[in-house]
């Protein structure tokens, strides 16, 4: 097994990013258009994310960043890995995402469209977060904290296994060098 290196993990996650502006830009003209977007789009942007982080990396060993960059998921003795671990890797960016989502919708549904629609969307979003329950703050350093130490464990260890590999005892591997090394065997195993 060849684990796949940090620069090439990073890089998956900025494809992700990258594949998500789509998205993303939705989420901006949705606010636009309706002060109660974001509680429309709250279960679908679970469903959505659900979708994207677990069924995909289950069904296809990866998101769509890791599959373009050959890298994929699997278990620490190489086989691939089921529903459990692809939750697992995913449950605290879920958890915090939610939490952090919680206030903003709080605040929202406390706005009337007059009050939403007189700000410029800057102006708007420093207004929810001054508004948002204390908590939020905590939320938001959480995320930081979290997306940071991901980062540094990786960085600190040999099979560049995140906090969430450690989490669902999952590993990176690249693929290229996982199809090498199986077509080898089948090769000699046919010897």
């Amino acid at each position: 097994m060849e684990y796949a290196g940090f620069w090439k993990r990073f890089g998956s996650y900025l494809l992700d990013m990258i594949i998500m502006i789509p998205i993303i830009g939705f989420t901006f003209w949705g606010n636009e258009q309706s002060r109660l977007f974001q509680i429309y789009y709250f279960f679908p942007g679970i469903f959505f994310g659900l979708w994207y982080n677990v069924y995909l990396v289950n069904r296809y060993g990866g998101t769509p960043g890791k599959l373009l960059l050959k890298i994929k998921i699997s278990k620490l003795d190489g086989s691939d890995i089921g529903y459990k671990e692809a939750a697992l890797r995913y449950s605290v960016l879920f958890f915090i995402s939610i939490l952090s989502a919680v206030p903003v919708l709080m605040v929202v549904l406390g706005m009337s469209d007059k009050e939403y629609f007189s700000m410029a969307w800057l102006e708007r979003s420093s207004a929810i977060i001054e508004r948002a329950p204390s908590w939020y703050n905590i939320v938001t350093i959480a995320i930081n904290v979290w997306i940071y130490s991901e980062f540094i464990v990786m960085l600190t260890n040999k099979k560049r296994r995140a906090i969430h590999d450690f989490i669902a005892g999952t590993v990176v591997i690249n693929k290229a060098a996982c199809l090498t090394s199986s077509s080898n065997a089948t090769t000699e195993a046919a010897l």
